[in-house]
């Protein structure tokens, strides 16, 4: 059972998740192409795209191909298992990037788990990846959050959680909405905050587009189209406080119960300041 995948031979089936190309189709792997060959059962979030790129890559889909998008996932899991516990190889495709990540899969891989069936993937493209490796944005730590709300006030509280998240982060945005969602985040976290907008990676008319928050929304505002992918600069880190303006933080903790050692180690942790500085400031402040 697709053994040149390097997969080991099992009783049952095993669930392939394969990374599919974002535009550029001679970014799909050697992996990609033996499986779409060959797997028992294809299950994709949109046919049609899946048979055309079997088709541009001259690959023959011998298996069934079924559709698995977001409206019918609970309603194809079982069948799909059950495929699976019968020995069969699922691949599951979504229409760009990597199943799971804001697109269908995540469910059936619970599944799965829950199930005790194998579960492997077929790394590859990823939009994610792909945009915060171009942004020019630091990439050792950061964070996806998927799309924002489609509504204004609900997207201004999800923008506002992000003003201390000092981790880049990444997130998709509808190209109709882009423009709306920039000035929220102008409005929210400023419009100094560095950011790029990444459209249609890897196709024919890529662009990227770096600045501040406000740049970007000025250029959005004309008008943007196709896929779109959105990193946004951390913020800075805080200042570490005054350790006598935390004085009172600690009293209450104490007040609470908390030992004072303790009540010292949250608060400094929480403030950025050093525990014995702020020992020191509240042992000075009970004189």
């Amino acid at each position: 059972m697709l053994s040149s995948l390097g997969l080991a031979v099992m009783d049952s089936g095993t669930l392939l998740l394969a990374a599919t190309p974002l535009g550029d189709i001679r970014d799909a792997s050697a992996r990609l192409i033996e499986a779409l060959g060959s797997a028992d059962v294809v299950a994709a979030e949109d046919t049609r795209r899946v048979r055309a790129l079997a088709s541009s890559l001259e690959v023959a889909l011998t298996g069934k191909v079924v559709s698995y998008y977001e409206a019918v996932e609970s309603a194809r899991a079982p069948m799909l298992l059950d495929a699976l516990r019968e020995g069969r190889t699922v691949l599951l495709v979504t229409d760009a990037g990597m199943p799971s990540v804001s697109d269908p899969g995540y469910r059936l891989v619970t599944a799965c788990i829950e199930a005790q069936l194998p579960v492997t993937c077929l790394p590859g493209p990823s939009a994610v990846t792909t945009a915060l490796a171009v942004s020019g944005l630091p990439s050792d730590r950061f964070c996806f959050d998927g799309f924002p709300p489609r509504k204004q006030g609900e997207r201004r509280r999800w923008f506002g959680r992000l003003v201390a998240e000092e981790r880049t982060c990444v997130f998709f945005e509808a190209p109709h909405r882009l423009a709306d969602a920039l000035a929220d985040a102008v409005e929210v976290l400023g419009g100094e905050r560095r950011a790029a907008v990444c459209r249609e990676l890897t196709k024919t008319y890529e662009e990227i587009r770096r600045g501040t928050l406000a740049e970007l929304a000025d250029w959005a505002a004309e008008g943007v189209r196709g896929e779109i992918t959105v990193v946004l600069g951390g913020a800075e880190p805080a200042a570490p406080s005054d350790p006598a303006e935390l004085v009172d933080q600690v009293e209450q903790r104490a007040a609470e119960g908390m030992r004072l050692k303790d009540a010292v180690a949250e608060v400094a942790e929480l403030s950025g300041v050093r525990k014995k500085e702020l020992y020191d400031a509240v042992l000075a402040a009970r004189r």
